[in-house]
C-alpha cells in the first residue's frame, strides 16, 4: 500500500512544491489542507486453472504470487465462466487478501473484461447485448488486448499503415462500450501495447493495465494503480467508472512510452 500527497487546488505535488513547502515557515498550515490518498495496486485480468483450460496457475497460487509481487488485489476473469461473490471472497478470506470476481467474455467485438454479472446468458457474444445487461446490473466493462485481430506488426504494401490500422480498430462497435482499455497486457509485445494505447488515446477512454496471467511467469507484469481505497467488488466498479485509475508497469520490457510507432 503507498499513500500520494495532493494538494486540494493543485493535485499531486510535484518535488518543486514539496521544497518550496518544506522552506515556507508556515509549513504546519500548509500541512492541514493537504489529503494523504491511499492508493492500491490491483492486476485487472488474470485466469486460473480451475475455470480457464489453457491457464496453468491455481487460485491458492494466483492469490500468492500477486501477494509476492506487491499487489493489493486482483481481479479474477476467467474464459466465460463467473466466480461468484461468496467463492471470491472465500478465497480472499482464506489469503487475506482482496479478491474482485469478474469475467473475460470472448463477443464478436473482441474480449471484453466484465464485472457486477454472476452468470452467463445467451447474446453476450454481442458486445451491445453484454453493455445492456452489465447497465442494469450496475456494473462495468473493460476491453482486453485491443490489438488481437486488428493490429499488424508487420510493414509492406499489402499492410495498413498504423495509423490506418488505429483507425479501422476504433471503428469496432465493442471498444466504444467499455469504460477503459488494457494499454498494457503483460502477454502483449511492447508494439502491441504501443498499439493499445494508440487506440484508447484516440477514443478519449481511460488505460488500464493487467498481467493477463495464465502462468506463473505472467505474475506482476503490470497492474493499474488506484487512486482511492478498493475493499471489494462495489468499490471497485463506483472507481472505474469514475476513472479514478491508471496503469503501471512491472517489467520494463512492457510498456511504451509513447502510442507513436518507432
Amino acid at each position: 500500500m503507498w499513500g500520494r500527497s495532493v494538494d486540494p487546488i493543485f493535485g499531486p505535488l510535484s518535488d518543486h512544491i514539496l521544497i518550496r513547502l518544506m522552506e515556507s515557515p508556515s509549513l504546519t498550515a500548509a500541512m492541514s489542507e493537504w489529503e494523504t490518498v491511499p492508493t492500491m495496486l490491483i492486476d485487472l485480468h488474470a485466469h486460473t486453472s480451475l475455470h480457464s483450460l489453457d491457464c496453468s496457475v491455481t487460485p491458492d497460487e494466483l492469490i500468492e504470487g500477486a501477494k509476492a509481487v506487491g499487489l493489493d488485489g486482483i481481479c479474477i476473469t476467467e474464459h466465460d465462466q463467473f466466480w461468484s461473490r461468496d467463492a471470491a471472497a472465500e478465497l480472499a478470506k482464506r489469503h487475506d487478501f482482496l479478491v474482485i470476481p469478474g469475467c473475460e467474455i470472448t463477443t464478436e467485438e473482441g474480449h471484453i473484461l466484465t464485472f457486477g454479472l454472476e452468470r452467463y446468458v445467451f447474446g453476450m457474444h454481442r458486445a451491445g447485448f453484454l453493455k445492456a445487461r452489465v447497465e442494469e446490473a450496475g456494473g462495468a466493462l473493460l476491453f482486453a488486448h485491443p490489438y488481437r485481430r486488428q493490429f499488424n506488426p508487420e510493414t509492406g504494401p499489402e499492410v495498413p499503415s498504423f495509423e490506418e490500422q488505429v483507425r479501422r480498430a476504433c471503428e469496432n462497435g465493442g471498444l466504444d462500450l467499455t469504460h477503459g482499455v488494457e494499454t498494457v497486457n503483460g502477454r502483449g509485445s511492447v508494439a502491441q501495447n504501443r498499439f493499445s494505447l494508440a487506440v484508447s488515446e484516440q477514443l478519449g477512454l481511460p488505460a488500464f493495465g493487467a498481467s493477463d496471467t495464465h502462468d506463473p511467469e505472467d505474475m506482476g507484469a503490470c497492474a493499474t494503480e488506484f487512486d482511492r481505497k478498493v475493499a471489494g467488488l462495489d468499490d471497485f466498479i463506483v472507481e472505474v467508472l469514475a476513472k479514478r485509475y491508471h496503469p503501471v508497469v512491472m517489467r520494463n520490457s512492457l510498456g511504451p512510452t509513447s502510442s507513436q510507432p518507432e
